[in-house]
């Protein structure tokens, strides 16, 4: 007993312990964590062709192999690595028209589809075989006809409405950067934006929001643009601003106009 209360003693004996715990509980999270989407095995020629289709067309600001890039002065990114991104950030990103850039800015904005599908799967291919990363989703992820736009829309409401809108019109943020409206999005593409986290969007992988969960929200936002404007012109859907710009502008427009006929005729 001596011997072993000598050993509780040691200097060493706390961090040995602390040691053990740390060891513990990351065996522990390793084995529940989920795990990375893993894309879908390409063919060789797939990975080739993207990798020429990447090294043409990307690698000016991801570098060649896509290690990234820095700028001249060095303290900023060009373009950042994209190891790890996966297929379907390929996907979001080439097949909404926003890479290639087309010039240096804050943010990149929707724009015309400069390449093909297969062109967009090929590049998506290469970047996959270079590490593990969220995969493009199948047809059924994104069916919004099997998602639920009830539980969608509280969860649109909780997670995306502070920068989304509530209706998903978008909205401005900080520095110049905006949330971009989501009426007329494919649905894949909404999956993979919050697989991926593009701009400023924060990443909603399968542990924060569940498969099933996005095809909610999917489910959602089509049902939005599919209902009728029962009360009269939508505004865009902005809230407030809009509507209180339209009193200002028409309201008061309309009584000046007609204070202005009135003293006309009074005279």
């Amino acid at each position: 007993m001596n011997a072993l209360a000598a050993r509780r003693r040691h200097p060493a004996a706390i961090a040995i312990l602390l040691m053990l715990g740390l060891l513990v509980t990351g065996f522990a999270y390793a084995a529940v964590a989920p795990q990375p989407a893993k894309a879908e095995s390409s063919s060789a020629e797939d990975v080739a062709a993207g990798k020429q289709l990447f090294q043409a067309n990307c690698a000016s600001c991801h570098g060649v192999n896509a290690e990234g890039r820095a700028t001249g002065n060095g303290d900023k990114i060009a373009g950042p690595a994209l190891a790890g991104v996966g297929a379907a950030a390929v996907d979001f990103q080439m097949g909404t028209g926003r890479m290639p850039m087309r010039a240096p800015a804050v943010q990149a904005p929707r724009g015309q589809v400069q390449f093909t599908q297969d062109q967009i799967d090929q590049v998506g291919a290469y970047i996959a075989s270079l590490a593990p990363g969220p995969a493009v989703p199948s047809e059924e992820d994104v069916d919004a006809s099997k998602g639920d736009p009830a539980k969608g829309g509280e969860l649109f409401r909780v997670n995306c409405a502070m920068c989304h809108n509530f209706a998903g019109s978008g909205g401005a943020l900080t520095r110049g950067k905006y949330a971009p409206s989501l009426m007329g999005v494919e649905s894949k593409h909404i999956y993979e934006a919050m697989e991926t986290g593009p701009q400023s969007m924060p990443v909603f992988n399968d542990g924060n929001i569940a498969p099933e969960d996005k095809r909610d929200v999917i489910a959602f936002l089509k049902s939005v643009e599919d209902t009728p404007q029962q009360g009269g012109h939508a505004l865009g859907s902005l809230g407030p601003v809009t509507e209180g710009w339209f009193a200002w502008f028409f309201g008061l427009g309309i009584l000046i106009a007609a204070a202005v006929w009135l003293g006309q005729k009074s005279a």
